[in-house]
């Protein structure tokens, strides 16, 4: 028995609406929630158009081997910055005329192998034994509609697919929940003398991994509460029914992180030679969106700890691909500088309780950010949907 996905009704109308306009094929990324039992499917996104690509169309008849796997890739990285905890790039799809059909899920189980080792390498977590490891790959044929949904177990390289059931639900994501907290974050980072030209980016990272296990061993009290792990996340608290306007209920969470690591009280202290150092701080917002079937409280506690993590690590990605875009990789004045991270700020999916999430700098106009949602989220956004949730960090 394959797995099943629920998919938000909106969807089918997109990818109907995509397959009229489309030829010869459209890829794009599903986004969403796994859960032990099924999965959520909230979006589906189409791979944002390259110009060379539209040329290349018009010269001759279209093979699916011209597919860019790093244009893909590339937009699925983009893509998952913008989600909060909770969701994340659940699987592949592909729209194609009957001719392509028949290479069309060679091309998606390439794709969807590419975009997972592409999306592990930017994690500073490690994905737990019991979690699901299976993505999607959903085909359409764009003259007779024909759904096909399969699965292949990504942690698995020669993984072969599976058969998924792909269901259509109204008001998906009308109960969900939210978690939401505010870190403060004061993270010192020293620059080895012996690290070669500064190497600020790699020093970063290992100092966000290490903060980063911090983190994840931090004691999380939701609305006030420790909860056991295994209790479930909505115990005790009144179903309304037949409420299926989207309205999520907010639990504000605490995080307490330890102010000693590790289990013995002993520890040995390093002398290093440092040139200098980097220190993060300020407050962040995060937010994490979870399933209303039954959630566990570790199930909501782990895509919290994880949206943290991400927006911080995300948050110095950018800022690193902005200095170099700005000022050259070859930089050498490494006196005392402050750089500010981008803000960051929530947008809400139309029909959905659940929003996403985009990251601002000061001087960004809001026209800017507008273009992104519609370029990678394929969504129009209005400015006074914007809601940026935080004060400046540096």
């Amino acid at each position: 028995m394959g797995r099943t996905y629920l998919v938000e009704e909106g969807i089918g109308q997109y990818l109907t609406e995509l397959s009229t306009k489309v030829k010869p094929y459209v890829t794009g990324l599903l986004i969403g929630q796994c859960s032990p039992q099924r999965d959520y499917v909230i979006r589906a996104v189409r791979t944002p158009p390259k110009e060379q690509q539209q040329q290349e169309e018009s010269l001759g008849p279209p093979k699916l081997a011209s597919l860019d796997e790093e244009w893909i890739t590339t937009h699925a990285s983009q893509v998952s910055r913008m989600l909060p905890g909770g969701l994340l790039v659940l699987g592949v799809f592909m729209i194609a005329t009957p001719e392509l059909a028949k290479d069309g899920q060679n091309a998606l189980r390439k794709l969807i192998f590419s975009v997972e080792k592409s999306l592990s390498k930017r994690r500073l977590w490690k994905p737990t034994e019991e979690e699901v490891s299976d993505r999607a790959a959903l085909q359409i044929c764009s003259a007779t509609k024909k759904v096909v949904c399969r699965t292949y177990d990504v942690q698995d390289p020669k993984s072969s697919a599976k058969p998924a059931d792909w269901k259509y639900q109204s008001a998906l994501t009308a109960s969900w929940v939210a978690l939401g907290c505010t870190v403060n974050v004061n993270i010192h980072i020293p620059l080895l003398a012996t690290s070669p030209n500064h190497d600020l980016e790699k020093n970063t990272k290992n100092g966000l991994n290490r903060w980063s296990k911090q983190i994840e061993d931090s004691v999380f009290l939701i609305n006030g509460q420790v909860k056991d792990e295994d209790t479930e996340l909505l115990e005790g608290q009144k179903k309304f029914r037949g409420n299926t306007q989207p309205s999520t209920q907010i639990s504000d969470v605490k995080v307490l992180t330890q102010l000693c690591q590790g289990a013995s009280p002993r520890s040995t202290a390093t002398v290093q030679v440092c040139s200098g150092s980097i220190n993060l701080r300020g407050a962040v917002k995060c937010r994490a969106y979870i399933h209303s079937n039954k959630p566990k409280v570790k199930e909501a506690i782990q895509a919290l700890k994880r949206d943290i993590i991400n927006t911080l690590s995300d948050r110095c990605e950018i800022l690193f691909e902005d200095l170099i875009l700005n000022e050259g990789p070859q930089k050498k004045n490494f006196g005392r500088e402050y750089h500010v991270l981008p803000q960051r700020l929530f947008v809400p999916v139309a029909g959905s309780s659940v929003m996403l999430s985009d990251y601002k700098f000061g001087d960004e106009a809001a026209g800017e950010i507008q273009e992104r949602f519609v370029e990678m989220l394929d969504q129009p956004v209005q400015a006074e949907d914007m809601h940026i949730a935080e004060d400046i960090s540096t």
